[in-house]
């Protein structure tokens, strides 16, 4: 976990693609998008259906490592509306244990809009210590924000190969982190659509060991 402040609060970026909240004590992941794989299957393509169970497992163990009192998901949880209720029994018990064991909050997203309750509580967006929690970055929105909904990735050339790690994107007042689900890709953090959603000045956060890597993004 590498420690960095972002609008006068101290957080922490876990490589994971997770921010830790220690004043809270609060773990905050965005787009898990639980049951993807089966959404796809509904549709003929077939895909390993062990998604959820991947996610829940490093989530789980995330939850255990910080001692979070708090997990705030920012949208797109699940794949689509019904995807809570196709979790396979093992995953539905994860969830279940983990929802129980603390607050746990889901924000909506676009994909998951009206998403049934799989414990916890649901809101569309939180205004939470001065930070506005939302799924998707809002650039007319001049509060301290974090969001979710891009899944940003840095792609680098490093000795001649092309390199390529989920990481956050950050202004003084935005910050988007990146999807934490086990399948889920990724968008250029440099993507003029990022770029639009959080202005100028943006940098690309890489956490590393005991570093944090920032690379400028171009406007």
């Amino acid at each position: 976990m590498v420690p960095f402040s972002f609008a006068g609060h101290d957080l922490l970026a876990l490589p994971q693609g997770a921010l830790f909240w220690p004043a809270r004590r609060a773990l905050l992941v965005a787009d898990l998008h639980f049951e993807k794989a089966s959404w796809f299957a509904i549709r003929g393509q077939m895909l390993p259906p062990y998604d959820s169970i991947a996610t829940l497992t490093q989530l789980g163990a995330l939850a255990a490592a910080t001692d979070a009192a708090e997990i705030w998901c920012l949208g797109d949880s699940f794949h689509d509306s019904a995807g809570c209720e196709r979790l396979p029994a093992p995953a539905r018990d994860a969830l279940r244990a983990l929802t129980s064991g603390r607050r746990w909050i889901w924000i909506t997203g676009n994909h998951d809009r009206s998403i049934d309750r799989c414990g916890g509580e649901v809101m569309d967006e939180a205004l939470v210590d001065g930070l506005m929690l939302r799924h998707e970055a809002d650039p007319g929105e001049s509060r301290p924000e974090l969001s979710g909904h891009f899944h940003p990735k840095l792609r680098v050339r490093v000795r001649g190969r092309q390199v390529s790690r989920r990481c956050f994107v950050a202004t003084a007042t935005k910050l988007i982190l990146p999807a934490f689900g086990a399948l889920t890709g990724g968008l250029d953090a440099a993507h003029p659509e990022i770029v639009r959603a959080v202005g100028a000045g943006a940098e690309a956060l890489v956490p590393v060991e005991d570093r944090l890597l920032r690379f400028q993004l171009a406007a």
